[in-house]
């Protein structure tokens, strides 16, 4: 039996000189067919934030409808990207996104798309990032936002924006995993060829010296560390076993993953909570202890932290879809 689960109204918004690679990330997420999946999926539009024609880069063009209206009129907004992070985007488009904004609409920018919303002045207050090269320039123009340079994508609840160019999918990933749950995240990365959550953030795409010492050892401690999240670890634990100094420890965390090491095995103990809430009904306890946090009330606050909702509503989410998914 079909799922009635009702699919999301998904907008893409274009413009001339638009980044081509985003923009098919967008597509290949929310316009492509995917009837292996069992569930209606969601219906894709693109309107063009200025009158066309449209170039591409790459030699292409496109024809989308200059209709700003409709983008409060859909349920998610995408900007993948803007074609000069110093350029201010056209004044109707502006308040075109004002409006969609104070209507509810929830908006998702990749790279550079940042710019038009803070433009637009809807993220005063709020978190958010962009591709670590101009993240210092967002900043220094929007001083009222919270930029951070190092995450791959930070959901914010009306609003999630995501680093350069590949974070994008990331977010496009977990968008879709809010929607349909993460058994159909896993299957749509699957057929991407992509793992269906990375690690990290943005510092360890960013140009760095190669750690002198040891990169083995320490892949080799994470590796170990995902065998054993069950086991409590502290830094110097953790530096004991892989034969290296504290410091050391540290210092390699920081320039592989952008992370100290409490923070990436707290993020790689949500990520298991995240599978058991989502692929068995043990009890919150028995979560807490299989992933290594020892307490309900632990578990409850780093995932908080981490997911931006607590373990309990994202099991909810979770059973909400599976039941539509499995009709």
């Amino acid at each position: 039996m079909e799922s009635t689960l009702r699919p999301r109204q998904v907008t893409a918004l274009v413009y001339d000189r638009l980044c081509a690679f985003e923009y098919g990330c967008v597509v290949e997420l929310f316009d492509l067919h995917r009837p292996e999946l069992g569930v209606p999926w969601y219906h894709f539009d693109r309107v063009a934030a200025e009158p066309g024609p449209l170039q591409v880069s790459g030699g292409m063009s496109m024809d989308a409808p200059y209709q700003l209206s409709r983008l409060a009129e859909t349920d998610l907004v995408v900007i993948p990207g803007w074609r000069d992070a110093d350029e201010r985007p056209p004044q109707a488009l502006l308040d075109a996104i004002r409006y969609a904004w104070d209507q509810g609409v929830a908006f998702c920018t990749i790279c550079s798309g940042v710019f038009v919303l803070a433009a637009a002045g809807v993220l005063a207050g709020r978190r958010v990032t962009t591709h670590w090269r101009y993240a210092e320039r967002l900043a220094a123009r929007y001083p009222e936002l919270e930029v951070d340079a190092d995450a791959l994508y930070i959901d914010e609840g009306q609003v999630v924006t995501s680093a350069g160019s590949a974070a994008g999918l990331d977010m496009l990933l977990y968008l879709v995993r809010k929607d349909y749950g993460g058994k159909i995240a896993n299957q749509v990365a699957q057929r991407l060829v992509v793992p269906p959550f990375r690690d990290g953030g943005q510092a360890q795409f960013v140009p760095r010296p190669v750690p002198e010492e040891g990169p083995g050892r320490l892949q080799a401690l994470m590796v170990w560390l995902r065998q054993h999240l069950h086991e409590p670890h502290s830094v110097d634990s953790m530096a004991a076993h892989a034969a290296m100094s504290a410091r050391t420890l540290q210092r390699q965390f920081l320039q592989v993953s952008g992370m100290s090491p409490l923070d990436w095995l707290t993020r790689e103990r949500v990520a298991l909570a995240q599978h058991l809430l989502e692929s068995s009904q043990l009890e919150l306890a028995e979560v807490a202890e299989q992933a290594g946090f020892g307490s309900e009330e632990s578990l409850r606050r780093h995932f908080r932290r981490v997911v931006l909702t607590s373990p309990a509503q994202y099991r909810k989410q979770f059973a909400a879809v599976m039941p539509q998914l499995t009709s």
